[in-house]
């Protein structure tokens, strides 16, 4: 009669739920997949941000404001810049996180 199963991403229970009710959908539980999404992001900023160099500014904007990264676009603050001393510069949060996104190792 169990229709779904809620779960997190761990292997071994997946097993447990298709013997116990082998006609049951497993559903993967919202938190454990944006748990798993921000710690793969979180995995590529700073795999990205070790290819700059420490004291360069593509550096300082994706280690100092890591925090900005993971706020929804619309909750970033556009309109009023303050001055941040990692990257000697006034800048909207919403600035930091475009022009770190747009940083180029190249």
């Amino acid at each position: 009669n169990v229709k779904t199963v809620t779960m997190d991403l761990n292997f071994y229970y997946q097993d447990i739920v298709r013997a116990c009710f082998p006609n049951a959908q497993i559903v993967i539980d919202r938190f454990h997949m944006i748990q798993m999404l921000t710690r793969s992001f979180n995995s590529l900023r700073v795999k990205v941000m070790k290819t700059f160099d420490k004291r360069s500014r593509q550096y300082q904007l994706l280690k100092s404001s890591w925090k900005l990264y993971l706020k929804k676009y619309d909750e970033l603050e556009k309109i009023h810049p303050r001055y941040n001393w990692h990257y000697k510069d006034c800048l909207t949060q919403a600035q930091v996180v475009m022009e770190g996104i747009s940083a180029n190792t190249a």
